[in-house]
């Protein structure tokens, strides 16, 4: 069964609903969320996207991303990607809401109307990455990703590269 996204304009007012492939195809503006985890000692939970996704496949990214389902509650769908791609549940608090319109190859565009969240994980979680979704997940120093962002910015999701540092005034 294909997946929709909410379409809305630019005050995240919902004008309907579209199959996700055909919205990025099209660049149009839809809802969407990220999550952002990070432990107690400033590590951030990141995930290197899954070869064969749709778009932005083998890059590193944040804890995770998705967009509600039609009718469904963002806290809930935030809460629930993250059981899904990742394996773990944590208290997760909005922090950020932007709008962008990011390239993201292959003829597709990330225009998302963004709900950010961050959550609070201890390293010692025991992930459970769904490998349909990411290949990998590891968690990395800020410092660490701020410097690796400086000189391999081309290695990240190009909405991880807008939101990281925006989410780390909010730690």
């Amino acid at each position: 069964m294909a997946e929709h996204v909410i379409l809305v304009d630019e005050a995240d007012r919902e004008l309907g609903t579209m199959e996700k492939l055909e919205a990025h195809r099209r660049g149009l503006p839809h809802r969407a969320f990220s999550i952002f985890v990070f432990s107690p000692d400033r590590q951030c939970l990141i995930q290197r996207r899954a070869a064969g996704k749709y778009h932005s496949g083998g890059l590193w990214s944040n804890a995770c991303c998705g967009h509600p389902r039609p009718g469904e509650d963002m806290d809930a769908a935030a809460g629930r990607r993250l059981k899904d791609e990742l394996g773990v549940a944590c208290d997760l608090r909005k922090v950020i809401e932007t709008r962008y319109d990011l390239d993201v190859g292959d003829g597709l565009r990330e225009a998302e109307y963004n709900h950010t969240y961050l959550g609070m994980l201890d390293t010692g979680a025991a992930l459970r990455p769904d490998p349909e979704e990411c290949s990998a997940a590891r968690w990395m120093p800020v410092g660490d990703i701020e410097e690796d962002m400086s000189t391999q910015p081309n290695a990240y999701s190009a909405w991880f590269v807008l939101l990281f540092p925006k989410v780390l005034v909010h730690l």
